[in-house]
């Protein structure tokens, strides 16, 4: 299963009833935040979560709205104890900028793994995640991220019998491990079924409708897409800064046959965003407008249920 929680969904800045845009992902024991904007500490709270248990750090890039609060998550981390190490990746310039803000948190009881993207769109693997970062069109370099959580197929259990498999070889062919067993070696291919569809969601905030969206996106069980305005007026605004309104984002969430779409990264302007999903709706009816502390979780699905 795979929690996930849209802590912020405001750009620019922070307002009473709307932190900046982040998000928390949790999925077996290791968890994913994307971005750290001010007040990102105070949004976890209130949804009810803690920074204690982050591993990986996600960053799309580094205006003050998407990286500013770092300083204080970090102390707060190394407050509560944390000595494990926290993996941080991002674009180009990640040591520069965090050793930067780090001048007011020089000290922590555990180390920071920075890792900095040299590609244009690539994969990483790293706690049960398949990782995607792909670059986006802001007027500085900015990424999208799709994790990706991987199934197994079924175990034949009849087809272990029938090669006359040993018991004890079973569990470690199911975990994609190959067993020798004197002259005889046994594959994980001899005794599973094809892979099964996993778990799918993808992140962009900060950019233009672009082509490695729709790629990065395409078949997400959830799409979180910004939408810095919602008025067709807007438009050439969000042509000028490099951001989207509402129905952009809802013909990309349809070009990448997408499960869910919800929006985020508001305009500090923007008050009632609810008054343009009749018009996102109709471009792609599984449309949400994202709001502070919204959660879902995503579980496996077999064929045909």
């Amino acid at each position: 299963m795979l929690d996930l929680c849209l802590l912020g969904t405001g750009g620019m800045m922070p307002l009473p009833n709307r932190y900046l845009t982040s998000l928390m992902v949790r999925y077996n024991g290791s968890d994913v935040l994307i971005d750290c904007g001010e007040g990102t500490q105070i949004a976890m709270k209130k949804a009810g979560m803690s920074p204690h248990s982050i591993d990986t750090m996600l960053f799309t890039h580094y205006h003050a709205d998407h990286i500013s609060g770092l300083p204080g998550l970090l102390l707060e981390m190394g407050n509560g104890g944390r000595t494990a190490p926290v993996k941080m990746f991002g674009p180009k310039g990640l040591t520069r900028v965090v050793n930067a803000l780090r001048v007011i948190a020089p000290q922590l009881p555990f180390e920071i793994e920075l890792h900095e993207f040299d590609k244009e769109y690539d994969t990483f693997e790293l706690n049960g995640y398949e990782i995607t970062y792909f670059r986006v069109n802001h007027n500085v370099t900015c990424y999208g991220y799709s994790l990706y959580i991987p199934r197994l197929g079924l175990f034949d259990l009849e087809g272990a019998k029938a090669q006359n498999i040993p018991v004890e070889y079973w569990n470690s062919l199911q975990h994609g491990e190959t067993v020798t067993d004197g002259d005889k070696t046994y594959t994980p291919d001899m005794v599973m079924g094809p892979p099964r569809r996993g778990l799918k969601i993808t992140y962009t905030t900060d950019t233009r409708p672009c082509e490695n969206i729709v790629k990065a996106a395409k078949e997400s069980d959830l799409f979180i897409c910004e939408g810095m305005y919602g008025e067709r007026e807007k438009l050439p605004d969000a042509k000028k800064k490099k951001h989207m309104i509402f129905t952009e984002a809802a013909a990309l969430a349809k070009e990448a046959h997408v499960k869910e779409l919800w929006l985020t990264h508001f305009s500090p302007a923007l008050m009632n965003g609810e008054r343009y999903m009749k018009g996102v709706k109709k471009i792609f009816p599984e449309s949400r407008l994202g709001k502070d502390g919204l959660k879902k979780e995503l579980d496996f699905v077999d064929e045909g249920e």
